[in-house]
């Protein structure tokens, strides 16, 4: 993304906010050449004063004065916040939606004909800079927009391009994935606790443990079941805890986790 690249931010909520930060602070985007919107003024003041950007209330004129507009609105606002928008935006800007559920037909159906769309599904991680962003692209949009969208994206952590019909189970996985495993960070420091560990230390041990998992997963390029095979020695503790987690049926339950929040995923909006 060029630093002269003019950036509208369609509802300043915390993904919103989280990528204004992550692009000045990478020096992507000039803090002069981005517009956010919010509904209120008062929240206007406050965020423009934190990020040092133009904050409005009147998302006509951050669109107007912006080459890429990214959607962060929720669900059941994004009707209304495209009727009015619609007027304002050309084939000269690349939309880019954040928002969950709402297919690149659902939305190109409320633009203008020509207009470049880019669907993305960030997560929570991205806070942090460690997200997970999956794109796909809308009928107008070429590999120029796409990797405009990267770049939008890879200033909070990993991107990747899928076709449109995984953005539901993307959904599911990594968007919703997060709280599925605070639970079993959770569950996990309940146990150390259980065997005597203050809760503190438990917590602080479940959470680096699941880090460091990640990062060989990621790092190896192994199959999880082959790092796990590394770590059960015969006949030692590790396989005696696998074996309780099969008894409770934690595999399946994840399983279910992912398919029912995917399934739930497709019903958000209006398709």
């Amino acid at each position: 993304m060029h630093a002269n690249t003019a950036l509208a931010v369609i509802g300043a909520g915390k993904m919103g906010t989280t990528l204004i930060r992550a692009l000045c602070e990478r020096r992507l985007a000039a803090p002069e050449r981005i517009f956010a919107t919010v509904r209120h003024e008062s929240n206007a003041r406050a965020i423009s004063e934190r990020l040092g950007v133009a904050v409005t209330t009147d998302n006509r004129a951050a669109v107007e004065a912006a080459d890429v507009v990214l959607l962060c609105v929720k669900p059941q606002a994004l009707a209304e916040v495209l009727a009015g928008l619609a007027p304002s935006l050309a084939p000269r800007h690349l939309v880019v939606s954040i928002v969950a559920s709402a297919t690149t037909p659902y939305i190109e159906a409320r633009l203008p004909a020509g207009v470049p769309l880019v669907r993305a599904m960030p997560n929570t991680p991205s806070l942090l800079g460690a997200g997970m962003t999956v794109l796909c692209a809308g009928r107008a949009a070429r590999a120029e927009h796409l990797e405009l969208a990267r770049a939008l994206f890879d200033a909070v952590g990993r991107t990747m391009i899928l076709d449109e019909k995984h953005l539901d189970a993307v959904t599911a996985l990594s968007a919703s994935g997060p709280a599925f495993l605070y639970v079993v960070l959770e569950s996990l420091a309940e146990g150390g606790v259980k065997v005597g560990l203050p809760r503190n230390i438990a917590i602080e041990l479940a959470a680096q443990t699941a880090l460091g998992a990640a990062r060989m997963v990621l790092e190896t390029g192994e199959h999880p079941a082959l790092l796990k095979d590394a770590v059960t020695t015969p006949a030692g503790c590790t396989i005696d805890g696998l074996l309780a987690l099969e008894e409770g049926g934690l595999r399946v339950t994840l399983i279910k986790a992912v398919v029912e929040a995917t399934r739930r995923a497709g019903e958000l909006i209006a398709k």
